[in-house]
């Protein structure tokens, strides 16, 4: 499968830079903050594509005011997405400067209308964000795009997250990746369950990854051990930034150090094989083996007292001592010579 020019099969984990409301609705600093994302390592920058219309509307009674115990309580829906959302007009501009460092570009529609906005970019994949995975309908017609899905599962079940995937596959996307996600804001790590990761793989028969709020750099990295092929994590310009997502997003010279431990951790993974490498055929030089440890005459008796088991590795493997012993040498050997077939009887 392929976002844009990466392939999630050859090309390593991908790193996604969520820039979320880390903007402060500045487009200087949006643009400041996607120069950085490049600089530390990422391979994508994710927008979120709504507007406090498109997604609650304006009313303050007890259903729209958030009172959960998250870092928003005491203000309503509406005035935080009014805080929160990227302008629209600002896609084109942030698209174009990511492609031009390289970066892939796209993001997570919150309506039909956010889709088809930006169908009109040609953005290369669909980001579900978690409290999304139950709007089906959404789902659907994002999916009928015919572009990769990478849906979080931060508030789901599991019939949720097969609701999720049937409603891609209804429409003929098989395209499907499943973020382990914890939606708390910052998710504490005994919440993180990463061994789900792998499992979500099997049993969906899908792409699976990580889409990651908790504090820090370590559940990202255990993640790519695990096998996650996709790493989402918040991107913020500086923690002096008094933005809404601040605490649970990272600093650049944080995500490049997050990004640089994934790509080691790829090479680490490697491929199963138990064929030693050329550097483990070099090491075995110093494994043990039959050396003579005392000068034999021709004809003499090989003893435990005159051949032994030492590093280096360079004579018989032990494994033969049993089958030496008792046996007469061919010639006379100096003590430190690696025990060889020819000196036996």
């Amino acid at each position: 499968m392929k976002i844009g020019n990466f392939d999630l099969e050859k090309d390593g984990t991908f790193i996604v830079a969520e820039l979320s409301a880390n903007h402060k609705q500045d487009l200087s600093l949006a643009k400041e903050t996607i120069y950085a994302m490049k600089e530390s390592g990422a391979d994508a920058v994710k927008l979120q594509t709504y507007t406090p219309d498109t997604i609650t509307i304006n009313c303050s009674n007890k259903y729209f005011q958030i009172k959960q115990g998250t870092l928003w309580d005491g203000q309503t829906l509406y005035d935080l997405y009014s805080k929160a959302y990227t302008p629209w007009e600002w896609h084109y501009e942030l698209k174009e400067l990511s492609e031009q460092l390289g970066l892939i570009f796209f993001s997570s529609p919150f309506d039909e209308t956010a889709v088809d906005f930006l169908e009109k970019l040609d953005v290369p994949a669909y980001k579900i964000a978690s409290f999304e995975i139950t709007d089906t309908p959404l789902i659907e017609h994002a999916a009928s795009k015919g572009k990769p899905m990478l849906i979080s599962t931060g508030i789901a079940n599991i019939c949720d997250i097969q609701e999720a995937v049937k409603a891609c596959k209804g429409v003929g996307n098989d395209q499907i990746i499943l973020l382990k996600c914890t939606s708390s804001y910052p998710a504490p790590l005994e919440d993180a369950n990463l061994k789900t990761i792998p499992n979500l793989a099997d049993t969906f028969n899908c792409v699976s990854g990580l889409s990651d709020h908790t504090p820090g750099i370590s559940v990202p990295i255990a993640a790519a051990a695990l096998g996650a092929k996709v790493i989402e994590k918040h991107f913020i310009l500086s923690k002096d930034i008094d933005s809404l997502d601040k605490e649970f997003s990272l600093t650049p010279k944080k995500f490049k150090e997050m990004a640089e431990s994934i790509r080691k951790v790829e090479k680490a993974l490697g491929e199963i094989s138990y064929e030693p490498t050329k550097r483990m055929r070099k090491g075995r030089e110093f494994s043990r083996s039959l050396f003579v440890v005392k000068d034999i005459k021709s004809g003499e008796i090989f003893t435990k007292n005159n051949i032994k088991s030492i590093r280096p590795g360079f004579g018989l493997p032990p494994k033969y001592l049993k089958d030496i012993i008792g046996k007469k040498s061919t010639t006379d050997i100096k003590r430190g010579t690696p025990l060889s077939w020819k000196f036996v009887e």
